[in-house]
């Protein structure tokens, strides 16, 4: 008897469906066709014992199950479930009427349990996108699946409870999600706030004008500074995310295997920061069957790159591509896959190898080449995509124990917000372009246009302080931002000024 179940495989991002047809014969062997990798071959045993476990029986026929479309690699052990109703379907005990109306996902233990699996959300927009009726999933990824409207999720703990449910043998109820209260109660659950924070305004400002207009940031700073705790409190001011982000979001953690049990959406922005030994597959994705790395798991977030220096050159370098296209396209022989890479990078590194060069107040000992060396490690084209070079000097005594009013990252966040809507309505019907960081050269002539004073207040910073020509159009991009914030319509001389002060890398004399 041949029966069809229906289960889905998930390449980058995107859900395929697969048709698991399933015939028994007469004869006594196994056979599984359409391109099953390993973990999918070892599926008789788990089938098996789960079967036995909960009192049916392993057809002893000859037993061919053929993974549809057959010119695409399998992989992974989430069919388990949809084999094992598939033959109990083919061999008549169980019905077979209702699975034609839902995708079957699940990897079976030897006990009959079902066990996590990835990609929940993105096999369930795929569902409802060809017109099932629901899908049937492991309990853990139920609510993840559920945020999907008009798709009936149920999620089960064993594999009795499926066939329970196939057969019709008791009411079971579908998994709901309260987007409105998911968004609503979880969209600022930050742990870190701009208000812990005392001193520093100069690097709250920096990080400010980042937040509104997208712009990358790389802090220089000796240790102990407070580089990293800054950084931690940047995704605090970013906008909160709208619910296209939020899917986009939470299906490449869901891909990763990154999502916690409880959770159905990503509510806040990710922050990744990847230690400096990471290697280049870690950070960008990759692998056999291509997983997202950190730059993507970064996606609508902030990527920290602590201790800059430290980290490979050829790690760094992977990283000027994203920067720019904002995806990463992994390749492999039979497969390519594309990854979302939009992201904002803050970066933090020390002035030189003993950490204290520019300190107010300890003696550097690294001579000026060696200075030189330290800060070279981190090349002229990734830091072309810096618009922000800050210098983090340390916090007093005084500032640190003054009892005084510290700005809360909500009221940030609110100048923030303000200021990409004024970027949203400046690039409306740009598909690229959605804030200022992501303008290109011709756009920053026509949007950032600044009169004679601007003029000569810029060619005299330039001539002055030794800026490079790279530095030109970072300027500009950062001192729209800036005047985004003030609500002017115009670049005018004290928003240019304000943005030449954050180029402290470009200078000649920096650490000459």
């Amino acid at each position: 008897m041949l029966i069809k179940t229906f289960s889905s495989a998930v390449y980058g991002i995107k859900a395929t469906t697969i048709t698991i047809e399933v015939n028994i014969s007469s004869g006594t062997q196994y056979f599984i066709v359409g391109l099953p990798d390993s973990a999918i071959k070892e599926s008789t045993f788990r089938v098996e014992s789960a079967l036995h476990s909960i009192g049916f029986r392993m057809p002893r026929q000859k037993i061919v199950i053929n993974m549809a479309p057959a010119d695409i690699k399998k992989e992974g052990s989430a069919y388990d479930l949809a084999m094992a109703v598939g033959i109990l379907a083919a061999s008549g005990q169980i019905k077979g009427d209702k699975l034609d109306q839902y995708l079957l996902l699940g990897e079976l233990s030897l006990d009959g349990s079902l066990q996590a699996i990835r990609g929940a959300l993105s096999i369930a927009l795929q569902a409802q996108q060809e017109g099932f009726k629901g899908i049937v999933l492991p309990a853990i990824n139920a609510r993840e699946a559920a945020v999907v409207d008009d798709l009936e999720v149920y999620g089960f703990d064993n594999i009795r409870d499926v066939i329970a449910f196939v057969n019709e043998e008791r009411l079971f109820h579908r998994v709901s999600v309260d987007m409105k209260h998911e968004f609503l109660n979880h969209a600022n659950n930050y742990d870190n706030d701009f208000a812990d924070v005392h001193g520093q305004e100069n690097i709250k400002r920096a990080l400010e004008i980042a937040a509104a207009g997208g712009h990358n940031v790389i802090l220089i700073g000796p240790p102990g500074a407070g580089k990293t705790m800054l950084a931690k409190r940047l995704p605090s001011i970013l906008p909160p995310l709208s619910l296209s982000e939020s899917l986009e979001t939470t299906k490449i953690h869901s891909v990763a295997g990154k999502m916690l049990a409880s959770g159905s959406l990503m509510t806040v922005r990710p922050f990744r920061a990847p230690h400096h030994t990471v290697s280049d597959v870690a950070l960008v994705g990759g692998g056999g069957n291509p997983q997202p790395g950190e730059i993507s798991l970064a996606h609508n977030g902030v990527l920290f790159l602590d201790e800059l220096p430290e980290f490979k050159r050829s790690v760094l370098e992977v990283l000027r591509q994203p920067l720019e296209e904002r995806q990463i396209t992994i390749s492999r022989a039979k497969l390519t896959v594309d990854y979302p890479a939009s992201f904002m990078l803050i970066a933090s590194m020390n002035p030189c190898p003993c950490g204290y060069y520019n300190h107010p107040d300890k003696d550097c000992v690294c001579s000026p080449g060696h200075v030189q060396r330290y800060l070279s490690k981190v090349s002229g084209p990734l830091l072309d995509r810096i618009d922000l070079h800050v210098e983090v000097t340390p916090v007093n005594f005084q500032e640190l124990t003054v009892k005084q009013h510290v700005e809360s990252s909500n009221a940030i966040r609110e100048r923030v917000i303000t200021a990409r809507e004024v970027q949203e309505r400046r690039f409306k019907g740009e598909d690229q372009i959605h804030n200022n960081a992501q303008m290109d050269t011709k756009r920053v002539r026509e949007l950032c246009k600044i009169d004679a004073s601007g003029q000569a207040l810029l060619k005299t910073a330039m001539e002055r302080l030794g800026l490079s020509a790279r530095a030109y159009d970072r300027i500009l991009k950062v001192a729209r931002t800036i005047a985004d914030l003030d609500e002017c319509p115009d670049i005018e001389p004290q928003h240019l000024a304000e943005a030449i002060h954050f180029r402290s890398l470009d200078r000649e004399a920096w650490a000459g």
